[in-house]
Protein backbone atom coordinates (compact mmCIF):
# COMPACT_ATOMS: atom_id res chain seq x y z
CA UNK A 1 0.00 0.00 0.00
CA UNK A 2 1.50 3.16 -0.96
CA UNK A 3 2.27 6.14 1.86
CA UNK A 4 -0.05 8.39 0.06
CA UNK A 5 -3.07 6.11 0.65
CA UNK A 6 -2.29 5.83 4.53
CA UNK A 7 -2.16 9.54 4.52
CA UNK A 8 -5.33 9.81 3.29
CA UNK A 9 -7.13 7.38 5.73
CA UNK A 10 -5.38 9.24 8.25
CA UNK A 11 -6.49 12.74 7.27
CA UNK A 12 -10.26 11.19 7.04
CA UNK A 13 -10.10 9.26 10.20
CA UNK A 14 -8.67 12.36 12.44
CA UNK A 15 -11.27 15.12 10.55
CA UNK A 16 -8.12 17.27 10.98
CA UNK A 17 -4.72 17.68 9.38
CA UNK A 18 -2.12 17.38 11.15
CA UNK A 19 0.07 19.33 9.21
CA UNK A 20 -2.03 22.58 10.08
CA UNK A 21 -0.78 22.57 13.78
CA UNK A 22 2.82 21.70 13.28
CA UNK A 23 3.67 23.93 10.22
CA UNK A 24 1.30 26.72 11.04
CA UNK A 25 3.20 30.56 10.94
CA UNK A 26 2.82 31.00 14.95
CA UNK A 27 5.76 28.81 16.01
CA UNK A 28 5.29 26.48 19.10
CA UNK A 29 8.12 28.61 20.96
CA UNK A 30 8.99 32.19 21.28
CA UNK A 31 12.28 32.70 19.48
CA UNK A 32 13.29 34.16 22.59
CA UNK A 33 12.73 30.61 24.48
CA UNK A 34 14.84 28.38 22.38
CA UNK A 35 14.51 24.38 22.30
CA UNK A 36 16.92 21.59 21.08
CA UNK A 37 15.15 18.48 20.36
CA UNK A 38 16.87 15.21 19.72
CA UNK A 39 16.03 12.11 17.79
CA UNK A 40 18.00 9.24 18.07
CA UNK A 41 17.12 7.45 14.78
CA UNK A 42 17.78 4.10 12.82
CA UNK A 43 21.10 5.14 10.18
CA UNK A 44 19.05 3.88 7.47
CA UNK A 45 16.73 7.28 7.98
CA UNK A 46 19.60 9.49 7.80
CA UNK A 47 18.76 11.02 4.54
CA UNK A 48 15.24 11.63 4.93
CA UNK A 49 15.17 12.57 8.10
CA UNK A 50 17.68 14.86 8.07
CA UNK A 51 15.64 16.74 4.79
CA UNK A 52 12.48 16.90 7.35
CA UNK A 53 14.26 17.98 10.19
CA UNK A 54 15.88 21.00 8.45
CA UNK A 55 12.80 21.92 6.71
CA UNK A 56 10.69 22.10 10.73
CA UNK A 57 13.62 23.93 12.31
CA UNK A 58 12.79 26.86 8.99
CA UNK A 59 9.04 26.21 9.84
CA UNK A 60 9.64 26.69 13.84
CA UNK A 61 11.88 29.24 14.67
CA UNK A 62 13.76 28.80 18.06
CA UNK A 63 13.55 24.98 17.51
CA UNK A 64 16.43 23.13 17.06
CA UNK A 65 16.46 19.50 16.03
CA UNK A 66 19.65 17.56 16.59
CA UNK A 67 19.92 13.72 14.69
CA UNK A 68 21.64 10.63 16.74
CA UNK A 69 21.79 8.10 13.87
CA UNK A 70 23.10 4.45 14.43
CA UNK A 71 22.36 0.99 15.31
CA UNK A 72 18.88 0.85 16.77
CA UNK A 73 20.39 -1.76 19.73
CA UNK A 74 23.34 0.64 20.30
CA UNK A 75 20.83 3.46 20.50
CA UNK A 76 18.27 1.73 22.91
CA UNK A 77 21.40 1.26 24.95
CA UNK A 78 22.13 4.97 25.04
CA UNK A 79 18.79 5.84 25.87
CA UNK A 80 18.56 2.76 28.61
CA UNK A 81 21.69 4.59 30.62
CA UNK A 82 20.38 7.95 30.40
CA UNK A 83 21.22 9.87 26.95
CA UNK A 84 19.02 13.02 26.70
CA UNK A 85 16.55 12.23 24.28
CA UNK A 86 13.26 13.13 22.95
CA UNK A 87 12.13 10.85 20.04
CA UNK A 88 13.19 6.98 18.94
CA UNK A 89 13.11 5.79 15.80
CA UNK A 90 14.24 2.53 16.05
CA UNK A 91 14.45 -0.11 12.53
CA UNK A 92 12.78 -3.02 14.40
CA UNK A 93 10.31 -3.99 16.91
CA UNK A 94 12.78 -5.42 19.83
CA UNK A 95 14.77 -2.61 21.08
CA UNK A 96 11.47 -0.20 20.96
CA UNK A 97 9.83 -3.11 22.95
CA UNK A 98 12.72 -3.45 25.30
CA UNK A 99 11.98 0.59 26.31
CA UNK A 100 7.89 0.09 26.41
CA UNK A 101 8.58 -2.73 29.12
CA UNK A 102 11.03 -0.28 30.60
CA UNK A 103 8.88 2.41 30.69
CA UNK A 104 10.78 4.97 28.83
CA UNK A 105 8.13 5.67 26.26
CA UNK A 106 5.31 8.53 26.47
CA UNK A 107 2.04 6.41 26.50
CA UNK A 108 0.14 6.21 23.47
CA UNK A 109 2.75 8.23 21.42
CA UNK A 110 4.10 4.67 20.23
CA UNK A 111 3.40 4.05 16.41
CA UNK A 112 4.53 2.24 13.36
CA UNK A 113 5.68 4.60 11.18
CA UNK A 114 7.66 3.23 8.34
CA UNK A 115 8.43 -0.26 6.67
CA UNK A 116 11.46 -1.51 4.56
CA UNK A 117 12.85 -4.57 2.60
CA UNK A 118 15.54 -6.74 2.89
CA UNK A 119 18.05 -7.11 -0.34
CA UNK A 120 21.44 -8.64 -0.83
CA UNK A 121 24.22 -6.31 -2.79
CA UNK A 122 27.58 -6.54 -4.51
CA UNK A 123 29.85 -4.11 -5.63
CA UNK A 124 28.56 -2.74 -9.02
CA UNK A 125 31.36 -3.73 -10.79
CA UNK A 126 31.11 -7.26 -8.87
CA UNK A 127 30.00 -10.03 -11.60
CA UNK A 128 28.16 -11.75 -8.77
CA UNK A 129 24.81 -13.33 -9.92
CA UNK A 130 22.31 -15.63 -9.36
CA UNK A 131 21.04 -14.35 -5.75
CA UNK A 132 21.32 -16.25 -2.40
CA UNK A 133 21.98 -19.85 -4.00
CA UNK A 134 26.07 -18.59 -4.68
CA UNK A 135 26.90 -17.11 -1.52
CA UNK A 136 28.67 -20.34 -1.13
CA UNK A 137 30.58 -20.38 -4.20
CA UNK A 138 34.25 -20.04 -3.61
CA UNK A 139 34.23 -17.05 -5.66
CA UNK A 140 32.27 -15.20 -2.79
CA UNK A 141 35.07 -14.79 0.07
CA UNK A 142 33.17 -12.18 2.29
CA UNK A 143 29.80 -11.12 3.01
CA UNK A 144 28.74 -8.32 5.10
CA UNK A 145 26.05 -7.92 7.52
CA UNK A 146 24.93 -5.65 11.00
CA UNK A 147 25.82 -7.42 14.26
CA UNK A 148 22.54 -9.02 14.61
CA UNK A 149 22.30 -8.05 18.62
CA UNK A 150 22.25 -4.45 18.30
CA UNK A 151 21.64 -3.98 14.47
CA UNK A 152 18.36 -4.25 13.38
CA UNK A 153 19.32 -5.18 9.75
CA UNK A 154 22.03 -8.16 10.89
CA UNK A 155 19.32 -9.80 12.53
CA UNK A 156 16.70 -10.05 9.78
CA UNK A 157 19.85 -10.75 8.23
CA UNK A 158 20.36 -13.82 9.76
CA UNK A 159 16.80 -14.84 9.46
CA UNK A 160 17.43 -15.23 5.80
CA UNK A 161 20.54 -17.37 6.08
CA UNK A 162 18.83 -19.43 8.51
CA UNK A 163 15.74 -19.65 6.50
CA UNK A 164 17.17 -20.53 3.72
CA UNK A 165 19.54 -23.06 5.20
CA UNK A 166 22.94 -20.85 4.28
CA UNK A 167 24.26 -20.09 7.64
CA UNK A 168 26.20 -23.30 8.36
CA UNK A 169 28.24 -22.98 4.66
CA UNK A 170 28.89 -19.21 4.83
CA UNK A 171 29.46 -18.67 8.58
CA UNK A 172 33.06 -18.32 7.96
CA UNK A 173 32.64 -15.34 5.13
CA UNK A 174 30.87 -13.10 7.31
CA UNK A 175 32.49 -9.35 8.75
CA UNK A 176 30.24 -7.73 10.72
CA UNK A 177 29.82 -3.82 11.10
CA UNK A 178 28.36 -1.66 13.53
CA UNK A 179 25.76 -0.66 11.15
CA UNK A 180 23.82 -1.10 8.14
CA UNK A 181 25.72 1.80 6.58
CA UNK A 182 28.71 -0.03 7.79
CA UNK A 183 27.81 -3.06 5.64
CA UNK A 184 27.26 -0.41 2.82
CA UNK A 185 30.99 1.12 2.81
CA UNK A 186 32.01 -2.55 3.10
CA UNK A 187 30.68 -3.58 -0.25
CA UNK A 188 30.86 0.08 -1.50
CA UNK A 189 34.49 -0.27 -1.31
CA UNK A 190 35.12 -4.33 -2.74
CA UNK A 191 36.04 -5.34 0.85
CA UNK A 192 32.79 -7.19 1.22
CA UNK A 193 32.02 -9.53 -2.15
CA UNK A 194 28.25 -9.33 -0.88
CA UNK A 195 26.35 -7.76 2.17
CA UNK A 196 22.96 -7.37 3.16
CA UNK A 197 20.94 -4.04 3.66
CA UNK A 198 18.22 -2.66 2.94
CA UNK A 199 16.71 -1.66 0.16
CA UNK A 200 16.59 2.05 0.68
CA UNK A 201 20.18 1.87 1.37
CA UNK A 202 20.90 0.36 -1.37
CA UNK A 203 19.48 3.17 -3.24
CA UNK A 204 21.48 5.92 -2.20
CA UNK A 205 24.73 4.42 -3.44
CA UNK A 206 25.56 3.88 -7.10
CA UNK A 207 28.77 1.85 -6.20
CA UNK A 208 26.77 -1.10 -5.41
CA UNK A 209 23.77 -2.96 -7.32
CA UNK A 210 20.91 -5.31 -6.00
CA UNK A 211 21.39 -9.02 -6.74
CA UNK A 212 18.52 -10.59 -5.04
CA UNK A 213 15.76 -9.38 -2.48
CA UNK A 214 15.23 -11.02 0.29
CA UNK A 215 12.51 -14.03 -0.80
CA UNK A 216 9.17 -13.22 1.28
CA UNK A 217 8.19 -14.81 4.38
CA UNK A 218 11.87 -15.41 5.05
CA UNK A 219 12.28 -12.47 7.90
CA UNK A 220 10.19 -10.49 10.44
CA UNK A 221 8.49 -7.62 8.91
CA UNK A 222 10.70 -4.80 9.01
CA UNK A 223 9.01 -1.85 10.87
CA UNK A 224 10.33 1.65 11.88
CA UNK A 225 8.73 2.24 15.14
CA UNK A 226 8.51 5.89 16.76
CA UNK A 227 7.65 6.91 20.18
CA UNK A 228 8.71 9.98 22.58
CA UNK A 229 10.67 9.12 25.66
CA UNK A 230 9.54 10.40 28.70
CA UNK A 231 13.14 11.65 30.09
CA UNK A 232 12.15 14.50 27.96
CA UNK A 233 12.50 18.24 28.99
CA UNK A 234 10.56 19.64 26.83
CA UNK A 235 7.42 16.75 26.39
CA UNK A 236 5.04 19.49 24.26
CA UNK A 237 7.51 20.39 21.98
CA UNK A 238 8.74 16.67 21.15
CA UNK A 239 5.04 15.65 20.31
CA UNK A 240 4.56 17.93 18.31
CA UNK A 241 7.65 16.98 16.45
CA UNK A 242 6.84 13.43 16.68
CA UNK A 243 3.24 14.50 14.73
CA UNK A 244 5.17 16.22 11.71
CA UNK A 245 7.13 13.33 11.36
CA UNK A 246 3.48 11.40 9.65
CA UNK A 247 2.61 14.84 7.96
CA UNK A 248 1.74 14.10 4.29
CA UNK A 249 4.80 16.36 3.37
CA UNK A 250 7.13 13.96 5.46
CA UNK A 251 5.80 10.82 4.42
CA UNK A 252 6.57 11.86 0.62
CA UNK A 253 10.05 12.89 1.46
CA UNK A 254 9.85 8.90 3.06
CA UNK A 255 8.69 7.44 0.51
CA UNK A 256 11.05 9.37 -1.97
CA UNK A 257 13.53 7.81 -0.29
CA UNK A 258 12.46 4.47 -0.96
CA UNK A 259 10.19 3.85 2.66
CA UNK A 260 7.20 1.90 2.43
CA UNK A 261 3.83 2.37 4.65
CA UNK A 262 4.03 -0.49 7.45
CA UNK A 263 0.33 -1.36 6.80
CA UNK A 264 0.98 -4.17 4.23
CA UNK A 265 4.52 -5.24 6.45
CA UNK A 266 1.91 -5.65 9.71
CA UNK A 267 -0.74 -7.44 7.72
CA UNK A 268 1.74 -10.06 6.95
CA UNK A 269 2.81 -10.65 10.41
Amino acid sequence: MKLKRRMHWRLAALGVCVLAASCSKSPIHSPNEPVTLTISAAISLKDPLQSITQTYEQQHPGVRVECNFGGSGTLEQQIEQGAPVDIFISAAEKEMDTLEDKHLLVPGTRRDLLANQLVLIAPASSKFTGGFANLTRRTIKSIAMGEPRTVPAGAYAQEVFEHLHLLPEIQSKIVYAKDVRGVLAYVETGNADAGMVYATDARISNRVRVVAAAPEGSHDPILYPVAALNVSKTPQAARALLDALETPESLAIFEKYGFLSPDGAKAAK
